[in-house]
């Protein structure tokens, strides 16, 4: 990243704390259960068997067993509320558990890998319903506990709950994005070309101004990088890990090309590189109709593209000279929203979320485009402190809310 001026203050970006797998931002942890059979109700739930008294933490604590025999003993004083069930794991092997609606099967919440022995508390709110614990023993078959049953308090709504996808339901959303793909490494190809021809004539003016728009698209192509293979560090690749940094004979692609228009390098010593990109990008284009995505990553993408913009192009780790990070943080943002753009008809269908995580997007996307000054973006370094805490918090807050798109849309073991 360039020096900041003289005077010039800029503040970290904000860490991200990473979600637990849980549904729906709820904060629900799910533990493994025990279960046995038959409906109970929450008629008699004033007594409190099978609760311990109100907790310091203020809230309801029930005991739920996880064991070799059944799922979800211990339940037998349902109430509405905000409460937390304390599931103990009494069997020999880890568990997962999940708390579902016993009707339609969206889950509340769930933990992975409670092991023997071991107590983790569940957080929900429970309102009016039909409710049951499901544990999913390692090396054994699912078993789903009793269905309980809570009655007569209509004051308390459930909190946010969402049937699990499944791998068939996100083919045509995975094949849908690939094709966007396709047309976007077409662009590539394109745009990359002008970029080498003027290297080609030394014409390095050009050659910057035609390095940005390249680069642009295929930052716009974030969730496809774990299905190109080597060609990703062969396009856009940067110098981690490299013993000999810039100079090292393996930093190659968009970031070797930027390293060298910015930072003074000849037109002889940049055709190698050039024609070296352009050579990865149309291998890339030739070979990509014959590639597969995996469905089961597609929403994990949707997160993961804004978590690597934080993590490395607002902290300036991968500007080789040209001061772009913003405008990087730009095309991710974009490449994110097309991917959304495909998942849409799967999440509006379980959870409001979308909705906020769209505002939010938009929010981010003003913040960024008021440092777009007619394709010459600001730099890092140039921010104001405000200006950076503000890009910081926006962006921070999306990757939060993308979080759940990656928790919805992972597919579950159901047996």
């Amino acid at each position: 990243m360039p020096p900041p001026e003289p005077g010039a203050r800029t503040v970290p970006p904000v860490p991200l704390l990473r979600r637990p797998r849980a549904l729906l931002a709820a904060g629900v942890l799910l533990v493994s259960a025990v279960v046995a059979a038959g409906v109970l109700t929450s008629a008699d739930a004033g007594a409190g068997r099978g609760a311990h008294a109100v907790a310091p933490d203020g809230l309801r604590h029930t005991t739920v067993q996880v064991a070799a025999g059944g799922c979800g003993h211990g339940w037998t004083h349902p109430v509405a509320g905000r409460q937390v069930f304390d599931l103990h794991n009494t069997s020999g092997t880890p568990a997962e558990v999940r708390l579902t609606d016993a009707r339609t099967g969206a889950v509340y919440g769930e933990v992975e890998g409670l092991g023997p022995g071991t107590t983790r508390p569940l957080q929900a709110t429970l309102g009016n319903g039909t409710y049951a614990f499901t544990c999913l023993p390692a090396d054994a078959d699912a078993v789903t506990g009793p269905t309980v049953r809570i009655s007569g308090d209509n004051s308390v709504r459930s909190g946010p709950a969402a049937v699990p996808v499944t791998q068939q339901e996100l083919i045509p959303p995975t094949l849908a994005y690939q094709q966007w793909i396709q047309t976007r490494t077409v662009e590539l190809a394109r745009r990359t070309d002008v970029l080498r021809a003027a290297v080609d004539r030394g014409d390095l003016a050009a050659a910057r101004a035609a390095w940005l728009p390249a680069h642009l698209v295929y930052e716009r192509m974030g969730a496809a990088y774990g299905t190109f293979g080597d060609a990703d560090a062969e396009i856009n690749g940067t110098t981690a890990g490299l013993a000999d940094g810039v100079r090292d004979r393996d930093f190659t692609g968009f970031h070797r090309v930027e390293y060298g228009l910015w930072h003074g390098e000849s037109a002889s010593s940049l055709r190698g590189p050039a024609d070296r990109l352009a050579e990865a990008v149309h291998a890339l284009r030739r070979s990509w109709p014959d590639q597969r995505m995996d469905p089961a990553d597609i929403g994990l993408r949707a997160h993961e593209i804004l978590e690597n913009t934080v993590q490395f192009a607002l902290t300036g780790r991968t500007d080789y000279g040209s001061g772009t990070d913003l405008a990087t943080a730009r095309a991710n943002l974009d490449g994110t929203r097309a991917l959304l753009g495909r998942l849409r008809p799967l999440l509006r269908t379980r959870t409001a979320g979308p909705a906020g995580i769209y505002t939010w997007m938009n929010r981010a996307q003003h913040t960024l485009d008021a440092f777009d000054h007619d394709g010459r973006w600001t730099p890092l370094a140039q921010l104001t402190r405000a200006q950076r805490e503000k890009v910081n918090a926006d962006l921070g807050e999306l990757v939060e809310r993308l979080a759940d798109v990656a928790a919805l849309t992972d597919v579950r073991r159901t047996a």
